[in-house]
């Protein structure tokens, strides 16, 4: 190596102090080819680093300050700068899709082992008069596991069939007709209202939900989450205990907003209970 090559090149102490990085981390990401050195000493088996080299480390520095694995590292480092910037908006996207649920469940949790202190101080109850609607209708039994998958599947099936009766005319509600935990499924019932004029000459599976008064929370994208939800649904039951009404009929999810549309802490259910 001559004159020119020794002054372009820093030993890896030199470099990894520059970098903020570990002597150990550099080997590490050297075996895993996200910085491999620009050269290594035959004999001695000493790393050696070009200058230029620490703009990368810097980066590798701060995207796991973001707890970003070394495959996503991988992945941005190789990537063009719109593209890289695109890759470190996902990933961090999905950090806080997988922070506001984990939240929730702590919240859900801190509920259930106190007893249920709590829930209604989370959960605002209201409640609301439901008018008689025709619905289209998909039945089926299913674990907590399934409904995510085929709710919305089956909303978007329904939804499809209801343009041949001009198209939805409510919001699309779940109602649960056993309970659906680890140990029952159900049956779980997807509903999407149609026109009432179409009583009589609808040729796919439907019924009439009779009109009634609910009793209602409204929840956010992240606390839908099984089993997050569970409190939701206990926070209404309590108050309807408390208040002294009477459950009449099996409880629903009912979803107002586009589910892909809205971020984890935004409103997108009402957890109803029909009461007398």
């Amino acid at each position: 190596m001559d004159a020119v090559e020794d002054e372009a090149l820093l030993g890896i102490g030199a470099f990894a102090r520059r970098a903020r990085l570990s002597p150990k981390a550099l080997r590490l990401y050297d075996r895993q080819g996200l910085l491999p050195p620009d050269r290594v000493d035959p004999v001695t088996g000493y790393r050696y680093y070009r200058e230029s080299r620490l703009a990368a480390a810097r980066l590798i520095v701060r995207l796991r300050g973001l707890d970003m694995p070394l495959a996503t590292v991988a992945e941005v480092l190789a990537a063009p700068g719109p593209r890289a910037a695109e890759l470190v908006a996902g990933y961090w996207e999905s950090v806080e899709r997988r922070v506001a649920g984990q939240r929730e469940l702590a919240a859900h949790l801190r509920i259930r082992l106190s007893g249920g202190e709590g829930s209604s101080d989370m959960y605002g109850i209201e409640q609301r008069e439901v008018p008689e609607q025709l619905v289209l209708t998909e039945q089926r039994h299913a674990g907590p596991e399934d409904l995510p998958v085929w709710i919305p599947a089956a909303c978007d099936r329904l939804a499809e069939a209801a343009k041949a009766y001009g198209g939805v005319a409510a919001a699309p509600f779940v109602v649960y007709h056993g309970e659906v935990n680890e140990d029952s499924d159900g049956p779980v019932e997807v509903c999407v209202p149609i026109d009432a004029a179409h009583t009589g000459g609808v040729a796919h599976a439907h019924r009439v939900e009779p009109a009634h008064r609910e009793a209602y929370t409204t929840i956010t994208k992240a606390q839908v989450a099984y089993p997050q939800i569970l409190s939701a649904y206990d926070a209404v039951f309590e108050w309807a205990k408390r208040e002294g009404r009477t459950v009449v009929s099996a409880p629903r999810e009912v979803y107002f907003a586009d589910w892909a549309a809205v971020g984890e802490a935004d409103p997108v259910c009402d957890i109803a209970v029909p009461v007398e």
